[in-house]
């Protein structure tokens, strides 16, 4: 188990609410602070559940990764790795697909479209059956963007935790596609760090690699994937230590969480590496 005293890091936070979990791939909980059913707004992490929903459509056949998707020359393996051109937050094209790693809650929204034009489902509907209800994650919504506008608990960020870890909605060899960087040494800016020379990031995943700095830990494991939220959210695994962390706030992404979130991190990782 996570002790107390780690977890409890969280009370100093400038927040008003907070809850974080550690979850093993078997689905064990190996600690929580705070109120793990309190529902929080997930902002950016909410794109791992919309990536997640997307490797299940692959698996079913409903989409393919190379086939046009957006833009000219865009893929769907393009808009989920954040290299379809689009700019952050309009239709826009700034870039030729695959030349630049350009954040784009654009490029998952026309994503989301791609697969509500493939199946007939409205893609919150395809999330809600295809992710959160076999998995039980029965107090998570999609009330708006697939890229930003899921709603969750540390319960059941616990569950999917586990399941990034042990798949069993699709198949365990595209899991680790999505967690592999795609269109390696792509330069961009990792929103609220900077531009980094090597922007990497997997099929809707980030990917931690040599990024600094970073919202992870110094001794994360180059190999951790995950996402963070502007909404004060994130949701690491790190296969180095074969767990993962949950973290949710009430307060926006800011200074205070790029300077709490990497110690606790770090914290939590020592404490792993011993059990």
């Amino acid at each position: 188990m996570i002790s107390v005293k780690s977890l409890q890091k969280i009370e100093s936070w400038p927040v008003d609410h907070a809850a974080v979990s550690v979850v093993t791939a078997d689905g064990e909980v190996l600690g929580t602070a705070g109120d793990q059913d309190r529902r929080f707004r997930l902002a950016s992490v909410t794109k791992l559940l919309s990536a997640y929903a997307v490797l299940v459509s692959l698996d079913e056949g409903a989409l393919e990764l190379d086939q046009p998707a957006g833009t000219e020359g865009s893929t769907v393996r393009h808009l989920l790795a954040h290299s379809g051109g689009y700019d952050f937050g309009e239709r826009t094209v700034r870039y030729t697909p695959g030349t630049r790693r350009l954040y784009s809650n654009a490029g998952f929204e026309v994503l989301g479209e791609t697969l509500e034009q493939a199946t007939g489902m409205a893609f919150g509907e395809y999330l809600r059956e295809g992710v959160l209800v076999p998995l039980g994650m029965s107090s998570t919504t999609l009330e708006g963007s697939p890229a930003a506008g899921a709603v969750s608990t540390a319960a059941d960020l616990s569950r999917f935790a586990a399941e990034l870890q042990a798949p069993t909605l699709t198949d365990p060899g595209r899991l680790t596609e999505a967690t592999q960087v795609v269109f390696p040494g792509l330069a961009g800016v990792l929103p609220g760090f900077g531009r980094q020379k090597e922007n990497d990031w997997g099929l809707g995943f980030e990917i931690r690699a040599q990024k600094s700095p970073h919202w992870t830990g110094a001794n994360s494991s180059p190999a951790t994937f995950g996402h963070f939220g502007q909404s004060g959210t994130f949701l690491w695994v790190d296969p180095a230590v074969r767990a993962a962390a949950v973290c949710l706030t009430d307060r926006d992404f800011g200074p205070w969480a790029a300077e709490v979130w990497p110690p606790f991190t770090d914290g939590l990782l020592a404490e792993l590496a011993d059990r």
